[in-house]
């Protein structure tokens, strides 16, 4: 009789918690809730959808599943993202650019074409072999061909905008460092597919682990030559 005395104040205590976390939530998930409680909640279902949508895909990812981990309904989520699309939009969206944000223009030094193309390259492999990017490149080629809307998202935000920003800064200093300005595109290409090369594409597939720092050093330094070379003609 004493054990089952004791457990009903604790089975109390439980339903109560249960509830008060409901409460909470649905005062979360209002409209009207403060801007603060409602940012906290999207970056609380964009954590939840990126770890189901990594683990499963974009096709095999439920909403159902992202609200079994942080709770809330399919119409909270849809009124913070839209439906499945830009919920993962969103995601391809938040990712690349924090990615990219130590390839912005603003932080290079510019001092010779050398030296910038080394920061850039570092910075550059750095953010192409990190684990969250890597995830990413993975999940959207995976479901590429399928979702053509999603790759281009993923394209424009990522690979496509650090090729853009490098370009940016030759067309700036093209004249200096002795380069021609209609070729500033084609070459910040050229120079971050070769800090790519095979190495990116090893580790995607799984038979390599990433470079050691020393391995990167040495594929920028590599590229950073080959440019120099090419450039110059």
């Amino acid at each position: 009789m004493r054990g089952l005395w004791l457990e009903g104040p604790a089975r109390r205590d439980e339903q109560r918690l249960a509830a008060e976390r409901c409460t909470n939530l649905a005062e979360v998930d209002d409209p009207s809730s403060g801007s603060g409680k409602r940012d906290a909640r999207r970056a609380e279902f964009l954590e939840a959808a990126t770890e189901v949508f990594f683990r499963s895909g974009f096709a095999g990812a439920s909403v159902d599943e992202v609200i079994a981990k942080v709770g809330g309904s399919k119409r909270t989520i849809y009124s913070y993202f839209g439906n499945k699309e830009q919920l993962f939009a969103t995601i391809v969206g938040e990712i690349s650019q924090r990615a990219m944000a130590p390839l912005s223009e603003s932080t290079f030094e510019r001092n010779d074409l050398e030296s910038t193309l080394y920061e850039v390259g570092r910075r550059y492999i750095d953010v192409v072999m990190s684990p969250e990017a890597l995830q990413l490149y993975r999940t959207v080629v995976g479901e590429g061909a399928r979702f053509p809307d999603l790759a281009k998202t993923f394209f424009a935000a990522g690979p496509g905008q650090a090729s853009a920003r490098l370009a940016a800064v030759l067309r700036e200093n093209a004249k200096q460092w002795g380069l021609q300005q209609r070729d500033c595109e084609r070459l910040a290409e050229h120079f971050l597919g070769m800090i790519r090369d095979d190495l990116h594409l090893q580790v995607v597939l799984g038979l390599r682990p990433p470079p050691t720092s020393a391995q990167a050093e040495a594929a920028v330094r590599s590229a950073v030559r080959v440019f120099m070379v090419g450039a110059a003609r």
